[in-house]
């Protein structure tokens, strides 16, 4: 990332900055507004959130005199509110996609659906998009990669996302030679599976939180996701399935992430976990054929080798997705995205509470299940079901127990979920070797 405060700065001195569209004003979605802000060459042009006075106070809270603001009702108002240098809001996301002069896309919206709609509307509109909802790209990332492939833009994950933060540290690693053994993230509370948005509610009040979000960070879920992520970009497997959540600090990780014949947990590396204990933070564990390598890490008192622990000790979510945003554009490349072959690795239902045929699921953040993280093939194999794909309109057909696999054929799923058919379409290229690149 070298150079790019000095790209930025020469942007805005040219007056031409990068002019970003963000799709979802919550958490992520303001924090975000306000730091493109405070970034020279860069202005977040149009700004969507379903209920307008959200963008328009994303834009307020970041410093943006109110009669800069403008509401924009189509793509052309859009387009002509960026064009005189100032800011449109809307509450329809196709009208940023559909503006000219919007270089990017920014989906900060969190939710599946949405996810996939702005996805592909982007992409067919030729706009580069990043992707802060990783609950999407699990899900259909592979086709969207290559739907943006063909369409000759640029499809990624966010910077500061734990995927995108501990894909700096791998591609590093790797870079410089190092085998990577073992890549995760930490995790900063113990994993509480039947918390629902009603026991979250009070918490998230305070944290000015949805509480579904909260819920689904609490009950894993958020964690299994970006896991997933992590597998699919690396092809690296999971560690033991739902990963381990092991508890270990910082310098006991180069330890514990030893094969078990050496006194660690793994039977194998190249795979991806989570840690309790050591959050927030990412890391990458890795080492060397050379000893004249493994030496000089000693020296550097790294750690005690073979295997040395690289750790980014935070991650500033939506806040550093704007740097993707800088890479996209002024360099073409993206902060992480699907590797061929995959997936990887899924993120699979498992059920919050026992439950009858005839009920219905929610999906993630809910009171009916949460999500699991599994080998694709093994996913595969037990027709499990990704949470990605569970709505309130997925009906139970069969019963199932509190803690129990969640398969395709336990329910009955919503047929007029675009994502449905967009993971349908994956599903059939992957069968027939279309899906590559």
């Amino acid at each position: 990332m070298f150079g790019i405060a000095n790209e930025l700065e020469a942007l805005e001195k040219k007056g031409t900055p990068i002019k970003m569209a963000i799709i979802g004003c919550g958490q992520m979605g303001r924090g975000m507004t306000s730091q493109v802000v405070l970034m020279k060459g860069m202005m977040p042009a149009v700004v969507v959130d379903i209920k307008i006075e959200n963008a328009k106070n994303a834009l307020l809270n970041a410093g943006i005199a109110e009669d800069q603001i403008i509401e924009a009702k189509t793509a052309a108002e859009a387009s002509e509110i960026v064009k005189s240098g100032k800011y449109a809001i809307s509450s329809d996301a196709n009208v940023a996609i559909g503006a000219e002069g919007v270089d990017c896309i920014v989906d900060a919206t969190g939710v599946t659906e949405i996810g996939a709609h702005i996805a592909v509307d982007s992409i067919k509109a030729h706009k580069h998009i990043i992707m802060l909802n990783v609950e999407c790209d699990v899900v259909i990332g592979s086709l969207l990669y290559k739907m943006a492939q063909e369409e000759g833009v640029i499809y990624s994950g966010s910077a500061g996302d734990e995927p995108g933060a501990v894909m700096e540290l791998y591609d590093f690693a790797k870079a410089l030679g190092f085998d990577v053994q073992v890549i995760g993230k930490g995790k900063n509370n113990k994993v509480n599976l039947e918390c629902t948005p009603e026991t979250c509610k009070e918490e998230a009040a305070s944290k000015h939180m949805n509480p579904k979000m909260l819920t689904c960070f609490k009950d894993g879920t958020k964690t299994m996701v970006e896991m997933t992520a992590m597998s699919n970009a690396t092809g690296y497997a999971p560690a033991v399935t739902n990963g381990s959540g092991y508890q270990a600090t910082v310098k006991e990780l180069d330890q514990v992430y030893r094969l078990k014949e050496d006194g660690g947990i793994l039977d194998r590396y190249e795979v991806v976990d989570y840690i309790n204990g050591v959050a927030p933070g990412v890391y990458a564990i890795v080492t060397s054929k050379l000893p004249e390598v493994i030496a000089e890490m000693k020296y550097l008192q790294v750690g005690p080798g073979p295997n040395f622990t690289l750790f980014r000790p935070y991650h500033l979510t939506s806040l550093e997705t704007p740097m993707s945003v800088a890479r996209i554009l002024l360099h073409g490349v993206p902060s992480i995205v699907p590797k061929a072959g995959g997936p990887y690795a899924e993120t699979t239902t498992i059920a919050k509470k026992d439950m009858k045929a005839g009920e219905y699921l929610d999906g993630i953040g809910g009171f009916t299940c949460y999500g699991g993280f599994m080998d694709f093939q093994e996913a595969k194999s037990k027709n499990a079901l990704p949470i990605g794909l569970v709505n309130a309109k997925t009906k139970m057909v069969k019963d199932v127990k509190k803690g129990e696999l969640i398969t395709y054929d336990m329910v009955e799923l919503d047929e007029s979920s675009y994502i449905l058919q967009l993971r349908r379409k994956q599903d059939e290229m992957l069968a027939k070797g279309e899906l590559t690149w």
